[in-house]
């Protein structure tokens, strides 16, 4: 008996009782499907989060102070000045500033907000890319003059201005009133995120209202090539400058981007193994229902026995059966899988992301299975005694 006429006769076994064949392969299209769904919106937030980072730049870091050093932080470690002696030690940076964050409340004519107020310098919307909807960022003679002058998020701005023009118009943070000079474009977002409302002053005005020496540099360098050399640079600038050799740690985007894609690749793998463990009950299914198969054709098996079939075609007759039965699951798991991606997708806004090799990795899983859980049955069937099965009724 050729592979066809095996594969014919499987195709009618099947068909003989549907409504079982289909129970039988329900197990292996749930778990199919999960696999493709799981794998294929992994991969397209993967790829969403990773766009994400690099909008915000690839060819920037931020130099901290390593809070596993075990030498006490004295709240020196950064200086004012450290800014334009990098620029001008390590020419591969070019922008530098500080960065301080707190909390306070922002107030305008409409309403009062909790808001995050970052001082830093000029160089900000540069490193940041940032998108001015009115006005302009403060500039390098805000900064030094110390000028009561602020940039608010557009966002932000709805909520405390309402309807009244916010560029040109007074905002209170805490107790400390500022002159709105620019509104930052509210950016877009594909995976939804909702940013803190933020407004950005001077990082000397923003010392003298929370008495606080700098916390942390942001800068950029030439391009995300020069990254590493930059920040390394700069670095050693500053333990120079203030004899504190392994007092700084420093983190690029490129760094960030590479952890999330680590964590966000081995989280798609443990729900993908997860999902997959509804694949290893389908498959004990497919064998269970095989072998009832066999009891009930014992006849069948011991009259083709009596006209010639060998030992070896009825075990290939079973086991194709099997195999056949996980396929039908298989595709239909892909389909379904493939569709369920689809829809999530565009209900998240998230690019459907089902590459060739996870639909093959699939079919050839189903057949895998098929074989696994096929071939005791099978191997029953092939060693029944033709004579013992004839009288079977």
């Amino acid at each position: 008996m050729n592979l066809l006429e095996s594969i014919r006769l499987a195709l009618e076994g099947i068909m003989v009782s549907k409504l079982r064949s289909f129970l039988t392969t329900l197990g292996i299209v749930i778990g199919i499907a999960a696999v493709i769904a799981v794998v294929a919106i992994g991969q397209g937030g993967r790829a969403v989060l990773m766009s994400e980072m690099e909008k915000i730049g690839t060819n920037i870091f931020a130099i901290y102070v390593d809070w596993r050093s075990s030498k006490q932080v004295t709240g020196r470690e950064f200086d004012l000045s450290d800014i334009e002696v990098i620029k001008d030690k390590v020419p591969d940076v070019t922008h530098l500033s500080p960065r301080n964050q707190s909390m306070a409340d922002a107030r305008g004519p409409k309403d009062i907000k909790y808001a995050q107020i970052t001082g830093v310098s000029s160089d900000y919307p540069y490193i940041r890319k940032f998108d001015m909807k009115e006005g302009h960022f403060f500039t390098e003679a805000d900064d030094a003059g110390k000028r009561r002058v602020a940039v608010i998020d557009e966002e932000l701005a709805g909520q405390i201005f309402g309807r009244v023009q916010a560029l040109g118009s007074k905002v209170t943070v805490g107790s400390t009133p500022f002159l709105v000079v620019g509104v930052v474009a509210k950016g877009e977002s594909a995976l939804g995120f909702s940013e803190t409302p933020s407004i950005y002053i001077p990082i000397g005005v923003w010392q003298g209202m929370f008495n606080t020496r700098v916390q942390m540099l942001e800068g950029s360098a030439g391009s995300k090539e020069k990254v590493d050399e930059a920040m390394g640079q700069a670095v050693q600038v500053l333990e120079r400058r203030h004899r504190m050799p392994g007092k700084y740690a420093s983190e690029s985007m490129e760094q960030q981007m590479q952890a999330a894609n680590k964590i966000t690749g081995v989280l798609t793998l443990i729900i993908g193994a997860i999902a997959g463990i509804s694949l290893f009950v389908g498959g004990i299914g497919v064998m269970n229902i095989m072998l009832v198969s066999v009891t009930e054709r014992t006849r069948e098996i011991g009259l083709r026995m009596a006209l010639g079939a060998r030992r070896r075609d009825i075990l290939v007759q079973f086991l194709i059966e099997a195999v056949v039965l996980c396929l039908l699951g298989g595709i239909t798991g892909m389909a379904l899988g493939t569709g369920g991606a689809y829809l999530i997708a565009k209900l998240a806004k998230w690019p459907p992301l089902v590459s060739w090799w996870t639909a093959l990795l699939a079919f050839a899983f189903s057949a895998a299975i098929g074989v696994v859980f096929g071939i005791l049955p099978a191997n029953k069937a092939a060693k029944l005694n033709p004579i013992e099965a004839l009288r079977r009724e």
